[in-house]
Formats: structure tokens, sequence, C-alpha cells
């Protein structure tokens, strides 16, 4: 397998040129070596011009044509949106042929995305309809606090739905499999209730009983070291303290608001069950600071160590 990152640049009208070229202006010389960033070069070399660097890109860019590009910072363009998502697009192609291990996304704007007639409700959606996935996870990693999510970008009344038994089992499963993989022995799995303090025996909702306690035991009868469910307003503050290894959370923000809590600028976008590696950046384009040279790269340092460790553990089990 390649032990090659590829890095795309996001939308060009945000932040995600500057990370991109930040982060490999600081890598040493071995690690920029198996980099590539799949975006724009013009749109990069005015990133690097924003950040006053003097890296030599050409070599590390996979380049793909943007009309008008350098395009301006923080506008909102449906070429922009188009752009972004070709730049995964190429990236896709080439990990599954096997020509980069692991894809590293910078943040792409959805509603660019969508007025460009790419109609995807972000990342994870997106990467699993191109890579023809019947499933895929979002985990968001910290260093002491991990969470996976059960559904992601829908309405609230939506997720409850989909809070079914079946789909909260295959999240454990996902989430166990996946730390496994990173070198978890025998991951401590806590999953959070949907209701506050799970229902309390019924008083307000049955879901807790009738659909996540069922899940958890299933997985438990599997071998899987589950616990649940537990009610969301401690069970976080128990994982971050060391109780539990990962977190199943049930729907978006009861899952990215402690980790982004503890975590805003170190934390990792992780896809899960995906026939491809990829990590992302947890935050969005900025608009409102693109192009200034101000833009942290820390959280998009933070998703390239994390791919470099999937890369390494892919070639170790290879």
């Amino acid at each position: 397998m390649s032990n090659i990152i590829g890095i795309t640049m996001g939308d060009p009208c945000g932040v995600g040129p500057e990370i991109s070229v930040r982060a490999l202006a600081e890598m040493s010389p071995q690690d920029r070596e198996t980099t590539r960033i799949y975006g724009n070069l013009a749109t990069l070399e005015a990133a690097r011009t924003a950040l006053d660097l003097a890296v030599d890109l050409k070599p590390f860019v996979v380049d793909l044509p943007v009309e008008g590009a350098p395009l301006p910072w923080g506008k909102l363009s449906p070429v922009a949106g188009d752009a972004a998502f070709r730049f995964i697009e190429k990236a896709v192609r080439d990990a599954e042929a096997g020509v980069i291990g692991c894809i590293v996304t910078a943040p792409i704007n959805k509603e660019a995305l969508n007025l460009a007639g790419h109609h995807y409700d972000g990342h994870t959606g997106m990467l699993r309809s191109l890579t023809g996935s019947k499933a895929a996870y979002m985990l968001l990693a910290s260093e002491r606090l991990k969470v996976i999510h059960v559904s992601t970008h829908v309405s609230l009344q939506e997720a409850i739905r989909r809070s079914t038994t079946e789909r909260v089992l295959a999240t454990i499963r996902a989430g166990d499999a996946h730390l496994k993989r990173i070198g978890y022995a025998a991951p401590k799995i806590a999953v959070a209730g949907v209701n506050p303090h799970c229902g309390e025996n019924g008083l307000f909702g049955t879901e807790d009983d009738d659909q996540i306690a069922p899940a958890v035991a299933a997985a438990r009868a599997e071998g899987i070291d589950a616990y649940g469910p537990i009610s969301a307003d401690t069970v976080f503050h128990r994982a971050y303290s060391g109780g539990f290894d990962l977190v199943v959370a049930q729907y978006h923000d009861q899952g990215h608001i402690p980790v982004k809590l503890v975590a805003f600028d170190t934390a990792v976008n992780v896809s899960v069950d995906l026939p491809i590696d990829r990590t992302s950046v947890d935050h969005g384009t900025a608009f409102d600071i693109a192009g200034k040279g101000i833009a942290n790269h820390g959280n998009m340092n933070s998703a390239i160590a994390y791919a470099r460790k999937l890369v390494s553990g892919a070639a170790k089990r290879g």
C-alpha cells in the first residue's frame, strides 16, 4: 500500500489552501516527499504569498484547473464548490488505485458544493457515494476523547428516527473495529442515550429502552466491550477522564459539542468503514479570515499525523 498522504485543499476561497501550504512547509523533507496536495497550483501559490513562505509547491501538487484562479478569498462561489468536489474525486480515484494511502481533507463549503450541483451533506456522504459504500461513520478523535456518530447531518427529528437497534449496533461495530486497528486490544465503548437520563424508565421517552439497549446487548454478545445506554450528560466526562475509549453519540451535536469543547484545534475527523482511508480537519472554511495568512493549521497537522498512523498500520497488515 502507498505511504503517500493526499491532501485535498478544500474550497479555493476558504482557508484550506493556506493550512495545506503551511503544513507542507513545516514538514521534514522526508514527510514532504510522501505528501501530495490535490488542488489548484495558482490558488496554492496565492496562499503561499499570503503566508510569506518560500516553499516550492510545484513538485508536491496534483494541479487541477479552476476557471479564474485564484478566485477571490472569502467569497461563496459555485466555481469553488465544483473545484472542491473535483479535488476530492481525483484523490478518491487515486486512493482506490493505490496511488495514495490516505486522503486528508481541508474544509469545503456545503452551500458552494450544492450551488455547483453536487448535492451532498458533506465530505462523509460524498465519499460514501464516490466509493459506492453502503455506510460510513464520522469519528472525531482527540487525545482524551473519541466519539463516533450514529447520524450526523440530518435534522434532530430524523436523527432520533435513525437511532434504530440495527444502526446503533453497526456504529458500535465500526468504532470497535477502528480502535482495534489503531492499537486498542479491547476497546471499552460507551453508548450515549438519546433522551434525558436515558428516558428515566420511560418517563421521557422509550427509545433508549426499546432501541439502544438491545444494540448494546447484541454488541456484548459478539464480544465487544460495550456499555449503555448511558446518560449523555455524564458519559462524555467519564470518557474524558479515562473511563471509556470511545463514545457512540446518537446525533451530530451530541458528539461534536464535547469534542470541540475539549479539543477544538486538535480533533481529527475520521471516516470509518469506507474502502479507503480519510481523515480531515474538524473546522469550516472560515471565509472571514481566508487569504489573511492567519488561519491556525494545528488541526491540519493533527489530521496528517492521524493519516500517517493509518497508512503505517495498513502497511504493517499488508
